[in-house]
């Protein structure tokens, strides 16, 4: 072979694997997780008003807790986290501070060893995590209670707060 053929030869493999390589392409692949815990509202949470300076969804106060509820198909997957309120999300003008508390339990059970959840529940200022270890169904109920100042009564109005529910995957 010539040397003019071996260039030939040389430029014509380069020129046929920069062809082959600039003919790849990237294939996408996607796809969906569906989530194998859900939230539902089972009940909205209504403040009462006990006294002139106090709104609180206890039942004792006149009020009615939020009730969320846990369907978890794969059991030590999830945990829940529920955060109650520390401001509201409506209100009437409030010129004073607020002190707020909460607290989330474990209310209903379709398998009575989730009753367990409370006595291992982590909490740290107004968030509640509980690891759902047992497949079913679980009802949390959520309390939100609200001192306004020192001894100042509560302006008169609608007053709203949000109770958060999430289920994080582990």
């Amino acid at each position: 072979m010539s040397m003019l053929n071996i260039r030939n030869f040389i430029i014509l493999g380069v020129v046929s694997a920069t062809s082959w390589a600039t003919a790849a392409n990237e294939v996408q692949i996607s796809g969906n997780v569906a989530s194998k815990c859900t939230i539902y509202t089972s009940t909205n949470g209504i403040y009462g008003n006990p006294t002139a300076d106090v709104l609180s969804t206890a039942t004792a106060d006149g009020g009615t807790p939020a009730v969320i509820r846990y369907d978890v198909v794969n059991a030590g997957t999830y945990k829940a986290v529920i955060t109650t309120p520390v401001s509201f999300s409506t209100s009437p003008s409030l010129n004073d501070t607020l002190a707020w508390t909460g607290s989330a339990a474990v209310s209903e059970v379709t398998d009575a060893s989730m009753s367990a959840y409370d006595s291992s529940k982590r909490v740290f200022d107004n968030v509640t995590e509980f690891d759902l270890t047992i497949a079913g169904t679980v009802w949390f109920g959520a309390e939100s209670k609200v001192e306004y100042g020192y001894g100042k009564s509560l302006p008169g109005g609608s007053y709203k707060a949000v109770v958060t529910a999430e289920c994080i995957a582990l």
